[in-house]
């Protein structure tokens, strides 16, 4: 390191001496007359050096008059840079180039990182006019002459990257192509050791939070993903995580373990604020992510210039802090939050770096929008040394909107099946930059022992009669639901058990007797297998059924078995996976079949469901059955499919009683749901991935106008379906409810000015991970409820957000909520509305729907929101409501009730 000037920095308020100080020009002028002398001297000695700037020192210190900071900094910058180009006047190498600075800095570790690294300019004297002094450019006037170890006042957002902030990612991907803006990003990237920039993915969350429009946020996420497989493929698979803000599947426990103390810390130290400024901030904005861009926007100068984030980069710096542990963790992780921070170049860049760490994107990306962008990229685009083939954008552009839905749809359920198989995008991403949108993807990205699937989910029917008609025709399972935990149970041919929740956590470790059980439990033959079941907290001496809330009880982590005190019992109802092989595509009589068959009971430790098979004909014996349920302290029962075919005998009667109703006058039906947003997905869903029709199977072919849709008996991982329903004791209710998400609120008027009222709710659409408002309440709460709600959701506080782009609502409530948490509402019947669009398209093409005098009945603490209700089952309920409406001859068409009294 050169040595540095001796003088002692003066304070503002210092009395100085009345003589001038040389300026700027002085030092410069100056060092170009000894220019020319200088080229063939050798070089000067640090300590020669060091005294070559006292002497200019002394000289300067004559008549020196007050100096400010930045005044000072300036002296001491030409200070410096006069005594570099000393050190270097002679030699016959350039001084070493960006790239060569960002590599060798990069080798240092982040806290040592203290200087400018990547200065990218250099103040020359003019040589076309060497009696005039040089000019400094006012922007820059300290710039550190592209050497490392210059210590420089840098400007803190003049470096913002223009050339990825111009890129049109939301520009129809049939159009835009990324090889046009490529060679650009890639100059760029050369001095990032050819790595994809962070402001590409920023560009990105911008343009994505931009918009209500799920089509643009697709298009966005589409031309991303393309320009990053066709210009830096090792990006892709971080900014997939980073866009679905996460780092890892829910399975792997990695943890940020970052509290809001070091977002704080870090915003304190990088953008030179205090406590009362960050308070400030906070109060007026809510979101850390904005508080951070604000802060940057304010942010002028740094005495370190920011050295541009990769994906890659930040992504590691992620795992990095994931992974400090133990003493000195702490300032570890310190230290890499301060370093995004500081080298996040310009406000936007600050402000999802800062939202990334806090782990609230809140940019609307949710699973299945990204899952459905890469396949519409694999179908585009592919890496510069991969073979599988694509789709020509101009073949695509030729064709017409439903023929490009049917081309997309394909590869949409390729992808989000293999993803329902094994959730984890460190395997999907790198098999689809091998081999493209194919089918050996779900070869490839199938089910593994340890790696959980996700869980097939049961469709909601509100009553038995409800449930009788949808299976018309059919052979079905009517099972107990236990009021338990959903448990997945994995165990590979070394006799390794792990246990999965419904939401894919690892739960082993909650469960070490069930872990004892496996080798009891595993019939002659067995050697490796999925099944699945309901874990119930149990009496082991009596085998009464305890309530979940027994279960809740029992602790999560590190659990002996002595020491258990809430017995359990594993309620076996599906096998999934045998002696490695798949049973997925098996139908479900032919995989229990397989589980009592090769499993041992053991009674009030291990065991099956209990069940009845039954027919649409038999509602006497179902409704016995769902009596005993609701007896034993069960929820109610699940009705599965037991075939892909129907029952020929119960389909001939069923022909029969539709020639008779063609041939008697009948109450006009309600209209048909029109899914015309849907008709890419309408065809395959329910269906696995290469199975024929099922017209030819049921007898009803869909597109035909049957009335009753083809249900498959295979097990769907996450799909929810009717081939499976739910009838719960809640459900079995006069009176139908429905289970809301509740996103923001007003202001209250009066008594409850103090308060939210009235409180908007929304349910969910499954098809793109939006959330579409419904209603406002302002009835069924209590004072103490109003009270906690708006300490829960303080306007300041960290519940509540900016606008969000995944929440479908044409006003704008006085706060928005963070999506959270379920209630579950009364109402008195559902409308057609002009304002809410919630459902549209089907039950009405041009209106949503809406709750008509809804009520509050009490928060569903049992349901996260993936478990609210969705558009489907919103316009399900409105079907049934218009059937059960009277008819124009004062008669009600009420199908429903004469199924229940048959």
């Amino acid at each position: 390191m050169m040595s540095t000037p001796n003088k002692r920095r003066k304070k503002n308020d210092h009395h100085a001496s009345p003589q001038p100080v040389r300026g700027l020009d002085f030092f410069f002028g100056k060092q170009r007359g000894n220019d020319e002398a200088k080229k063939e001297e050798p070089v000067v000695a640090n300590g020669a050096a060091s005294g070559g700037v006292g002497a200019e020192q002394s000289e300067d210190d004559v008549g020196e008059e007050e100096l400010s900071d930045e005044q000072l900094a300036r002296k001491l910058q030409a200070q410096w840079d006069k005594e570099e180009r000393r050190q270097q006047a002679g030699q016959s190498s350039a001084p070493a180039t960006d790239g060569e600075s960002h590599t060798e800095a990069e080798k240092e570790p982040p806290d040592k990182m203290e200087v400018d690294d990547a200065a990218e300019t250099s103040v020359k004297p003019d040589s076309s006019n060497e009696d005039k002094p040089t000019t400094i450019p006012p922007t820059n006037a300290f710039s550190a002459l592209g050497k490392k170890n210059t210590l420089s006042l840098q400007s803190a957002t003049a470096e913002e990257d223009t050339t990825s902030y111009n890129l049109p990612f939301d520009q129809s991907p049939l159009v835009f192509d990324p090889q046009k803006y490529l060679p650009d990003l890639k100059k760029q990237w050369a001095a990032e050791g050819n790595a994809a920039t962070y402001a590409l993915l920023t560009h990105c969350f911008v343009l994505v939070n931009s918009t209500q429009s799920r089509i643009k946020i697709v298009d966005t996420l589409v031309n991303l993903i393309r320009t990053i497989i066709e210009g830096d493929q090792e990006a892709l698979l971080p900014a997939v995580w980073l866009a679905t803000n996460s780092i890892s599947p829910p399975y792997i426990d990695i943890e940020l373990g970052l509290g809001g103390s070091a977002i704080s810390k870090a915003l304190k130290k990088v953008c030179g604020l205090d406590n009362a400024a960050l308070k400030t901030l906070y109060n007026k904005h809510g979101d850390a992510g904005d508080v951070a861009f604000e802060a940057k926007k304010k942010q002028s100068m740094t005495l370190r210039k920011p050295k541009p984030l990769t994906i890659k980069g930040v992504y590691q710096s992620l795992h990095q802090i994931a992974n400090a542990k133990g003493q000195g963790s702490q300032e570890a992780k310190q230290r890499i939050v301060e370093r995004l921070v500081q080298d996040a170049r310009g406000a936007e860049e600050s402000r999802y770096i800062v939202r990334t760490l806090v782990q609230h994107l809140r940019i609307g990306a949710v699973k299945t929008t990204m899952l459905i962008a890469l396949s519409r990229a694999f179908l585009l685009s592919k890496p510069p040394d991969a073979d599988f083939a694509t789709r020509p954008q101009a073949d695509l552009a030729k064709l017409n909107k439903q023929d490009l839905a049917e081309v997309y749809s394909r590869g949409e359920e390729l992808v989000k099946a293999s993803f329902a198989r094994r959730p984890n995008y460190n395997d999907l991403v790198p098999t689809l930059l091998e081999i493209g949108i194919s089918d050996e993807l779900i070869v490839r990205c199938g089910l593994a022992l340890h790696i959980p699937l996700r869980p097939m989910l049961g469709g909601i029917t509100r009553d038995l009669g409800d449930m009788l008609t949808k299976l018309q025709g059919r052979d079905f399972s009517c099972e107990y639901k236990y009021d338990g935990q959903r448990a997945q149970v994995h165990c590979d041919e070394q006799g390794k058990v792990t246990i999965f929740s419904r939401h894919l956590e690892v739960m082993t470790d909650k469960y070490p007797d069930l872990v004892a059980l496996v080798p009891k439990i595993r019939g002659e033959g067995v050697s490796s297998f999925i099944i699945e079941g309901e874990v119930v907290a149990i009496d082991r001496e009596s085998g009464e059924l305890k309530p979940f809330q027994i279960l809740a009880n029992r602790a999560r982590k590190d659990v002996v078995i002595q020491s258990v005190k809430v017995d359990v019992c594993l309620f076996s109802f599906d096998l999934m996976y045998l002696n490695g092989e798949e049973l997925l595509n098996r139908p479900f009589r032919e995989r229990r079949s397989l589980l009592r068959s090769l499993f041992v009971e053991l009674p009030h430790h291990f065991t099956w469901v209990n069940s009845i098979d039954a027919t649409s004909a038999d509602s006497e014996a179902v409704g016995d059955f769902f009596k005993q349920a609701l007896d034993i302290k069960c929820e109610g029962i699940m009705v599965k499919v037991l075939d892909n075919a129907m029952n020929p005998e119960l389909q001939r009667d069923m022909d029969l009683l539709d020639a008779a109703d063609e041939a008697a006058p009948s109450v006009k039906p309600p209209p048909a749901p029109t899914k015309s947003k849907k008709k890419a997905t309408a065809k395959t869903r329910g269906k696995p991935i290469g199975a024929p029709s099922t017209a030819d199977e049921d007898g009803v072919d869909e597109r035909k106008g049957g009335r009753r849709k083809a249900l498959l008996s295979t097990y769907e991982p996450d799909k929810r379906l009717d081939s499976w329903l739910k009838v719960k004791k809640d459900y079995n209710a006069t009176a139908d409810t429905i289970d809301l998400i509740p996103v923001g609120g007003w202001h209250g008027q009066g008594r409850k000015n103090a308060w939210w009222s009235p409180i908007l709710l929304a349910c969910r659409n499954e098809e793109n991970g939006t959330l579409e408002v419904v209603t406002k309440c302002i009835s069924g709460f209590t004072d103490a409820f109003y009270k906690a709600n708006k300490e829960k959701y303080s306007e300041d506080g960290p519940n509540t957000i900016s606008r969000p782009s995944y929440v479908e609502y044409g006003g704008t409530p006085d706060v928005w909520f963070e999506p959270q948490e379920v209630w579950e509402m009364a109402f008195a019947d559902i409308t057609l509305s002009p304002t809410y669009t919630a459902a549209i398209g089907l039950a009405s093409e041009e209106r949503g729907l809406s709750l008509r005098f809804p009520r509050f009945l009490k928060v569903r603490e049992d349901k996260s929101i993936e478990e609210a209700s969705t558009n489907d089952f919103l316009a399900g309920l409105y079907r049934k409501q218009e059937m059960r409406a009277p008819a124009p001859g004062g008669k009600a068409a009420v199908e429903d009730a004469e199924i229940e009294e048959g």
